[in-house]
């Protein structure tokens, strides 16, 4: 037997090969890496090495952020792509409601802040967890687990949308209890339920999406959106204009178009191949019996869950106060204006926080902390660069981007004079978004829902309660709420990641991504094959992991 220690554990592995073995075995004191036994097949001697080194010392040194940079920016431009081609779906639907009619408007837009808070903001929160694990998962080369995550959160999302459903039918009471006016409650009731389809195919959307950009496979994910959307205005026209199915119709067709997704994406993965690697469609044996693996996830979806959700339940509550505004209806206009000018300008952080998770979870997953260390650095350095080209925009525009929505004096008058401080909200949205996209990839997003519970609510809440209503500042006061609670989030979040031990970070991922289990085993059993790099390029070399006691 060919023996290792591994953190004070004993490592077995049987020799292939037909020579004395030495018994060796450390732990690389320089990089922290593991080391076990290889057997190399045909050779001579059965020698350990690291199962993942880290990356060689002068590629750390030389260039390393920018490398990082350019592979960032590689995966993060198709998903901008991606992502502003999705963003023409709502457009149509607003489109085809206002031609509708004031009533359907109302109804149709009532139904969607109510589906956004209470729906879909879970379901995106909730498949966020599967990034660290499938992340740090391609990362180590374990790509049944991969497979096996995507399965398990498409299984937690179907669970999530039976009560989400059930509340979505009794949204209209819900409705009338707070107040809303019952034509516009009923209209909105009949929106949601032709949106409950909707529910189901967003989790499979959602895991799909995250199991291909993890893997770095983004482009294709483009290219199904750009077929979904482009059949999108034609099948409205047909169920709104042809069929007369009115409101109903618009929310059918909403669901068609992910569905539609759902079923392209599939497509691809059927006919690219990339299924066979990561287990195919079918459901591995030890899908449910794996109840650590259960638990993990079930974690991190909550805590990210937590994390989103915090952050875009305060945008909806920011235009509840509005109404008890001075002049409710311009502000509500107005607010109305500036979330959409913010969800579009939100697209480029967003994506650049995707591909930055993928970066640091694959990465550490690969064991190499100081390329996750350099990716984080490198998406930092970028969301600077984006925040700053968002506030020159947003006071580029002050004055004329409100006359694309309205005419009205008021209404322009008050986008006009909260563009800028919209934009200096960006100047920390960008850094923050990114920093969240940081502790996602390495498995914190507990740390990322913290810090927006104490920003958002613990800061931007009270200043902006107390300058709209206390300080006479109205509008604006709202605004300088959320500038104060972003300038408080990025400074949070930028301690926390400069704070980051990557090395701590590269050794819990590799019980994550399931190189070794929680007693330093091998992957799924005591005894598992993993294919790894062998000494000297010899890639058919395998390691047998045995752990004894």
């Amino acid at each position: 037997m060919c023996e290792g220690l591994v953190d004070g554990r004993l490592l077995q592995a049987p020799c292939r090969c037909n020579a004395k073995n030495d018994g060796g075995g450390h732990v690389d004191g320089q990089h922290g890496a593991v080391v076990v036994v290889v057997v190399v097949p045909n050779s001579e001697t059965c020698e350990p090495a690291p199962v993942l080194e880290d990356r060689p010392p002068s590629v750390r040194k030389g260039g390393a952020v920018l490398e990082e940079a350019a592979a960032i920016l590689r995966l993060s431009l198709p998903m901008i792509m991606t992502a502003l081609i999705l963003y023409v779906r709502p457009m149509i639907s607003m489109l085809f409601l206002g031609r509708l009619g004031e009533l359907a408007l109302a109804g149709g837009s009532l139904a969607i802040g109510f589906a956004n808070i209470t729906g879909y903001s879970v379901l995106s929160g909730l498949a966020m967890g599967m990034e660290p694990v499938c992340g740090q998962a391609v990362g180590a080369k374990n790509f049944p687990l991969v497979g096996a995550t995507m399965q398990r959160m498409v299984l937690l999302l179907l669970a999530v949308s039976v009560p989400v459903a059930f509340l979505w039918t009794k949204m209209e009471p819900l409705l009338l209890l707070c107040g809303q006016d019952a034509a516009i409650a009923a209209a909105a009731q009949r929106y949601i339920l032709f949106c409950l389809p909707d529910l189901f195919f967003l989790s499979f959307l959602h895991p799909l999406r995250i199991y291909l950009r993890t893997q770095s496979i983004n482009l294709p994910i483009t290219a199904c959106a750009a077929l979904a959307i482009a059949i999108h205005l034609p099948i409205n026209y047909l169920l709104v204009t042809v069929l007369g199915l009115g409101i109903e119709g618009v929310a059918l067709a909403s669901a068609w178009a992910n569905f539609n997704l759902v079923l392209f994406l599939l497509a691809f993965v059927y006919v690219s191949g990339v299924h066979r690697d990561t287990g195919g469609f079918s459901l591995p044996r030890n899908l449910f019996k794996d109840v650590d693996g259960w638990m993990r996830l079930v974690r991190l979806a909550v805590e990210s869950c937590a994390s989103v959700c915090l952050e875009w339940w305060w945008y909806e509550i920011m235009i509840l106060l509005c109404g008890l505004l001075a002049n409710p209806k311009a502000t509500v206009a107005s607010m109305g204006i500036l979330i959409q000018t913010t969800s579009l300008l939100y697209i480029f952080p967003s994506s650049l926080s995707f591909g930055v998770s993928t970066r640091v979870s694959n990465e550490l997953g690969a064991n190499r902390p100081s390329a996750a260390r350099a990716a984080a650095r490198a998406g930092l350095a970028l969301s600077a660069v984006q925040g700053l080209a968002s506030l020159a925009f947003a006071v580029a525009v002050r004055r004329a981007w409100a006359r694309m929505f309205t005419s009205d004096a008021d209404i322009l008058a008050l986008t006009a004079s909260v563009l800028p401080i919209l934009g200096l909200c960006e100047l920390g949205n960008c850094p923050q978004t990114t920093g969240c996209g940081v502790l996602r990839g390495s498995a914190r997003p507990k740390d990322g829902a913290h810090v927006n519970l104490g920003a958002f609510y613990g800061v931007g809440t009270p200043v902006a309660v107390v300058l709209a209503f206390w300080a006479g500042m109205d509008f604006r006061g709202l605004w300088l709420g959320l500038l104060a609670a972003q300038a408080a989030c990025v400074a949070v979040m930028l301690v926390v990641i400069h704070r980051t031990d990557w090395d701590v970070q590269a050794k819990l991922a590799q019980v994550l991504a399931g190189a070794i289990d929680v007693n330093g085993a091998g992957v799924n059993d005591a005894a598992a094959h993993v294919k790894v790099a062998a000494p000297h390029g010899d890639e058919d070399s395998s390691l047998l992991i045995t752990v004894s006691g």
